[in-house]
């Protein structure tokens, strides 16, 4: 009896120390699993505040032109599906993935290697590529973009939510990224031009 007990007691320990244990990380696992279900917004951009302050250019989007004293070098131009402008005298130059001041610093380089002695190169954004909004609004689609377009203005535009909408979390894809993200549906989460938006169901 003496040894039975001793077993009983050494096994009853252990059983309270893995269930110690497993109180233990349990709260760990469920913030695993939570954070592998719903993929959690990255980091805000570094200019929130003027979140086309360093816009990167790509196909569709219009800008304007303007070399100082050159008026058959400047103009309007579209960025077509190749990602480039044409441009008189020093022809195709890519303008998709640069900054409008990286496109004038690339436009400045061309005009200088023998064309232009001291050329002065504007380039301005007229028009921004399209944003998409799908899922639970009512009218999903395709929509032009206004610049400082936040969440909230962006369902507005589209029909607002659907009675069957989550009104609460949305999930964006930003352009030039291959996931979408959660974010919250209020007015501080900003659209961007070329971003997908997906409004889902709520749960219950």
């Amino acid at each position: 009896m003496r040894i039975g007990n001793i077993v009983v007691q050494l096994n009853f320990r252990e059983l309270r120390s893995i269930l110690r244990q497993i109180t233990l990380l349990l709260p760990a696992l469920v913030f695993l699993a939570a954070c592998s279900a719903v993929p959690s917004a990255p980091p805000p951009a570094a200019n929130a505040a003027n979140p086309v302050a360093e816009y990167t250019l790509g196909t569709g989007d219009q800008i304007r032109l303007t070399v100082f004293n050159e008026p058959t070098l400047s103009g309007e131009f579209e960025i077509d599906a190749s990602g480039t402008i044409s441009i008189p005298l020093i022809g195709n130059v890519q303008a998709s993935g640069k900054t409008p001041r990286e496109l004038e610093q690339a436009i400045t380089t061309k005009l200088a290697s023998g064309y232009m002695r001291d050329p002065r190169v504007n380039v301005e954004v007229l028009k921004y590529r399209p944003f998409y909004i799908i899922g639970e609004v009512g009218k999903p689609g395709e929509y032009p973009y206004r610049n400082g377009m936040n969440l909230m203005s962006a369902v507005a535009v589209a029909g607002g939510f659907t009675y069957r909408a989550n009104d609460q979390t949305v999930f964006i894809r930003r352009a030039g990224q291959s996931q979408e993200y959660s974010y919250p549906a209020t007015t501080t989460t900003m659209v961007y031009p070329g971003d997908i938006v997906r409004v889902g169901e709520r749960l219950f």
